[in-house]
């Protein structure tokens, strides 16, 4: 059996290598001419609509990965797909948003990262946003909302070519999220900007509608996250280039059922809240997303104001609630530290250090996502188109050992056979039966940086989750 182990390994290097001269003859012929030609929508050899593998490359480390770190022994079977409705060259196609797996389906965000004509810089003109629903059994996409269609705005206008909030489901079954802009030098007068919107959309029916524009006016909403009971919309927001507060980062709650403002204010989060589904508290630290700081509190039942309390996280992402009551987050890393892993309990706010996330040398994680048993935590470090320096690992962190294992490398494999270089994510869910985890990628084929979103569906083998 070691034996068969150890061929195996040599087996995947082997392909590894072929993969990664495969891939440099292929960039190369892309970068020698002045501008790639590629193709939209993007396709998988043949017209497929999906391919699904399993192969023993997947458990091939790079020279980066970390001595400490574990790399599993049964490689998973995954599903891939290219995500819908990219027709046409976006500035670039990507997902910001974090996804949403539940009731069988997996909920994600891309957008084309425009906003509206400038000189003519972007072709297209109009900024897009979508929402998709997956469906796992059918491997099949349904498109829920699409930004410029429910918009519907006059030419001339700004429309965002982002969500780059959360996917939220409410106890009313609607989905909830917010909208952010392409370029920042469109939110102004000029191209009759008032602030981005919260919107929604029923899954049940496929309907979506705006519920309100500019909460807080001429500002963006990059970060959010829902009070499914309540029906509180909690937003971080980022001001526009035309707001008289250029700097300020605001915290604001909205009444979805009521459709009502209910606070805003200075110091709120850059990119990520905690949400207790418990208590119905949010926290979140004021100021940049790269701090390890003291933790805001609001509670809709008792604060008129977001109050300090006498604990101090990173928070670039965090998981939904355990049924243990605890919330799991990771930092930054700032100024070239690595990320750090940290527990909050939900109860008693206490907060716990649980060590490094790194497993290579890209330590940017912007999705983390919790096993429902809340044993396991799974991330993809190198958010920002840096995972491939370390394979695009896909990790998991035992909570009960403190130990991190690489469950698949998917880059180079990917990269051979499709021709896509999988270049981080801000988007994934584990599905609540704990045997899948969703991934919607940014995606390279061949350009100077990423120009599409795909998805992988890793189906995780129950040996390695036991």
């Amino acid at each position: 059996m070691q034996f068969f182990h150890v061929a195996n390994r040599l087996t995947g290097c082997l392909i590894l290598a072929g993969m990664a001269l495969h891939f440099s003859v292929g960039l190369a012929v892309a970068q020698s001419g002045k501008k790639s030609a590629l193709e939209f929508p993007p396709r998988l050899p043949g017209g497929k609509a999906h391919a699904t593998d399993k192969s023993e490359a997947f458990l091939a480390p790079p020279a980066t990965l970390r001595k400490e770190v574990a790399v599993a022994k049964t490689p998973p079977t995954v599903d891939f797909l290219y995500l819908p409705g990219q027709n046409y060259e976006g500035k670039p196609w990507s997902n910001w948003g974090d996804s949403l797996a539940v009731n069988g389906k997996y909920y994600a965000s891309i957008g084309d990262h425009l906003a509206i004509g400038v000189k003519g810089e972007f072709p297209h003109g109009t900024g897009t946003g979508v929402v998709f629903e997956y469906d796992p059994e059918r491997k099949s996409f349904r498109q829920l909302l699409q930004t410029s269609q429910l918009l519907n705005l006059p030419t001339g206008h700004y429309t965002p070519g982002k969500i780059h909030s959360r996917l939220d489901l409410g106890k009313d079954g609607w989905l909830y999220c917010s909208t952010h802009r392409g370029s920042t030098r469109v939110t102004i007068d000029q191209f009759h900007y008032k602030g981005d919107w919260i919107l929604r959309c029923d899954p049940r029916t496929g309907k979506s509608e705006v519920v309100v524009q500019g909460p807080v006016p001429k500002h963006c909403i990059p970060t959010s996250v829902l009070d499914p009971d309540r029906l509180i919309f909690y937003g971080g927001t980022a001001p526009g280039a035309g707001a008289d507060d250029s700097t300020v980062v605001n915290f604001f709650a909205y009444d979805m059922k009521n459709r009502k403002l209910l606070y805003a204010g200075p110091n709120g989060p850059s990119r990520y809240m905690i949400f207790s589904q418990s208590t119905g508290r949010v926290y979140f630290v004021p100021g940049k997303e790269d701090m390890v700081g003291p933790l805001m509190r609001f509670d809709p039942e008792k604060d008129t104001a977001p109050v300090k309390i006498a604990a101090s996280l990173g928070l670039r992402a965090a998981t939904q609630e355990t049924k243990q009551g605890f919330v799991y987050t990771v930092s930054k890393g700032a100024k070239g530290e690595a990320s750090e892993l940290f527990s909050f309990n939900t109860k008693s706010e206490q907060v716990e250090n649980l060590g490094s996330a790194a497993v290579g040398s890209a330590t940017y994680i912007t999705s983390l996502d919790a096993s429902p048993d809340g044993r396991y935590l799974y991330y993809i470090p190198g958010a920002h188109g840096d995972s491939v320096k370390d394979g695009s690992p896909v990790v998991q962190f035992d909570t009960q050992t403190r130990k991190r294992k690489v469950i698949a490398f998917l880059d180079a494999f990917y990269k051979s056979k499709y021709g896509a270089s999988l270049s981080g994510t801000f988007s994934s869910a584990v599905d609540p039966k704990g045997d899948k985890l969703y991934i919607t990628w940014n995606v390279n084929r061949g350009g100077r940086s990423w120009d599409c979103c795909a998805l992988t569906v890793i189906h995780i083998p129950e040996s390695e989750r036991p």
